[in-house]
């Protein structure tokens, strides 16, 4: 009603207007706390990629420098010389003879089949590792809007509950607004017994001096903080250099 609306500025901030594009106040602390609940998956993944690597690192440092080539080669020769003429010696030549022997080998192996094959993840998969979490913080930016939708939704289903809730929140604003004058008008009070700052003192001194610097040396509504406009209100007070804009004046 017209005795509530247009709502101040702090009461504004309390509310979500779903036709908003921005991602309004209300809307951030629930956002924020779904994007701290991603954090130790983010933790965890970064941990994981990182273990990857150190592996990877290490089983490559073993198959570069643990490589050993064995090589190995033998001869063997065996000779059985029997002397003398006679018709024993003959014999004996005839049949020692035969072991007469000579073998030569050469082995080569080494330790290849053995060694690890490591194969480090590529870019790519990298990516597709990373993208199912990059599309969870998404999606906790972008539920803000659907959220927007529960209370439509509530009040096609229950009308009657609905009405109950807007008189509810109708006596609700109009005892805050009555109490917020209040809290303000002492939050006045004690600025002003509080001595200005340097940098009140020095502005509102600049503003003296040079008129032609207040373009820029614009002051703000000591309630609300919004920038001076030229429909701002100074205090009646000669002696007060407050600036209040229309809403809270």
């Amino acid at each position: 009603k017209r005795t509530l609306l247009p709502l101040l500025q702090e009461e504004a901030s309390a509310f979500i207007f779903p036709c908003h594009p921005a991602v309004q106040r209300p809307e951030r602390q629930y956002m924020v706390m779904e994007l701290l609940r991603c954090i130790p998956l983010l933790l965890f993944l970064l941990f994981v990629c990182g273990l990857d690597h150190f592996i990877f690192s290490v089983l490559s440092i073993i198959q570069n420098h643990s490589f050993v080539e064995y090589s190995y080669q033998t001869s063997h020769h065996l000779t059985v010389n029997v002397m003398g003429t006679s018709l024993m010696a003959q014999l004996l030549r005839s049949t020692i003879g035969a072991l007469n022997t000579s073998f030569d080998s050469q082995v080569e192996t080494s330790n290849l089949a053995c060694l690890p094959q490591p194969t480090g993840m590529t870019r790519k998969q990298y990516e597709n590792t990373c993208l199912p979490l990059g599309l969870l913080a998404l999606l906790c930016l972008a539920q803000v809007y659907p959220f927007r939708l529960r209370r439509a939704i509530a009040a096609f289903y229950f009308p009657k509950r609905e009405k109950t809730r807007v008189i509810f929140l109708y006596n609700k604003l109009l005892r805050q607004r009555k109490n917020f004058v209040q809290l303000q008008r002492g939050r006045i009070a004690r600025q002003a017994r509080q001595a200005p700052g340097l940098r009140t003192s020095l502005l509102q001194w600049c503003r003296r001096r040079w008129p032609r610097l207040r373009r820029w040396l614009r002051r703000s509504c000591i309630l609300c903080g919004t920038p001076e406009t030229p429909r701002h209100r100074p205090c009646s007070n000669p002696n007060c250099s407050a600036m209040y804009c229309e809403p809270c004046w």
